[in-house]
């Protein structure tokens, strides 16, 4: 392993288990442990477990608008209501992605901010520079974070955690103490299937894990499950489908921002909406089973006028999927494409999204 690879807390559960590892965002991470299919078809049909601790975690506590973050995001934090939560972007100057979060409501003077893994030491020093007061802390390394997916998660959590996550809407959390220490349940998830999130002293997030593998419902699942199950979905990956070159506009993300709010980038973004973007996503099927990938050119009429940044095989729709950016003239639902690499070349359809549409998310 390289030694400058960080490792999480269930680095050691990961080997014992035989999981496949590799660097993922800076991180030592598990891939698969059965098979990328095997655990992709878990949790669309039962309740799957997955090491997140690699994401970071910040809190902020203090006056929202006096400590200017209500400037920060491209969403309003103060109207976030206590045991809410909110998704969107951290932008540059440019309008640019830094980075896409979700931003927890726990009191109303303090909410936790949960960032991507690669992007989190930038993130706090941008969030921290635009920051003019309160208490700004990083408790990543103290936070631990375990995802459990599925149509069945839910019978799952009651048994551990109480009837009063049965109850629990979509995007809202919850503080109980679970193993002896405080815990936050939320109702969210990256799999497009009914799912919670488990935010848990680092020093207990094992015991958690071992907890919950107990459970016959259960079994542990890779990143490449994960990447598969929220591509179905059509969620966007950080560094493959959004970056710092790309705005929320041409990713199909502007529901995102509000433009009723000043945020860093609005300008930019207000710009970029009179003039029309270059631009834009589409996702589309290929014909058969082969996969994209990312980086393969897209093709219009033997021009080149775009490219993937996400593919796979999706096990939900029996062929390759993907998203990618084109010139928006040809992003309409059922324009023909051509997928290709080198010797390789797919023909292609624009879709709608989700590609797969039957997760229980909502359930």
């Amino acid at each position: 392993m390289d030694t400058k690879l960080q490792a999480t807390p269930i680095s050691g559960r990961h080997r014992a288990l035989n999981a496949l590892m590799a660097p993922f965002g800076g991180w030592d991470m598990p891939i698969q442990y059965e098979g990328i299919i095997a655990e992709h078809s878990w949790c669309r049909s039962q309740a799957a477990l997955f090491d997140i601790c690699h994401m970071g975690e910040f809190i902020f506590q203090g006056d929202f608008e006096a400590g200017g973050l209500e400037d920060v995001f491209t969403f309003s934090v103060k109207t976030i209501p206590p045991g809410r939560s909110r998704y969107g972007f951290l932008l540059n100057e440019q309008g640019g992605i830094i980075d896409d979060l979700i931003v927890f409501r726990l009191a109303e003077d303090k909410v936790m901010i949960v960032v991507n893994a690669a992007t989190a030491p930038n993130d706090f020093a941008v969030i921290q520079g635009r920051l003019k007061g309160g208490t700004f802390t990083d408790i990543t390394a103290a936070t631990g974070k375990l995802d459990l997916q599925g149509p069945l998660s839910r019978y799952v959590m009651v048994e551990i955690f109480g009837e009063e996550v049965a109850t629990l809407p979509y995007f809202k959390f919850i503080t109980v103490n679970i193993l002896g220490v405080e815990a936050i349940v939320s109702r969210t998830g990256y799999t497009g299937e009914l799912g919670y999130e488990i935010f848990i002293p680092s020093e207990k997030v094992c015991e958690l894990w071992d907890l919950l593998l107990t459970d016959e419902r259960v079994k542990p699942a890779g990143l490449g499950a994960r990447d598969v199950l929220r591509l179905e979905v059509g969620y966007s990956l950080y560094g493959s489908d959004i970056d710092e070159e790309t705005t929320p506009l041409e990713a199909g993300l502007g529901s995102f921002v509000n433009f009723e709010k000043n945020f860093v980038g609005k300008d930019a973004l207000l710009r970029l909406k009179e003039q029309g973007v270059a631009r834009t996503k589409v996702a589309f099927e290929v014909s058969g089973r082969r996969s994209p990938r990312h980086h393969y050119d897209i093709c219009s009429a033997g021009e080149t006028v775009g490219n993937v940044t996400s593919g796979v095989f999706s096990p939900m729709l029996g062929k390759g999927i993907g998203i990618g950016f084109v010139k928006p003239q040809l992003a309409a639902i059922g324009t023909p494409l051509t997928v290709s690499h080198e010797r390789i070349s797919m023909e292609a359809t624009v879709c709608e999204l989700p590609f797969f549409k039957g997760g229980s998310v909502r359930s």
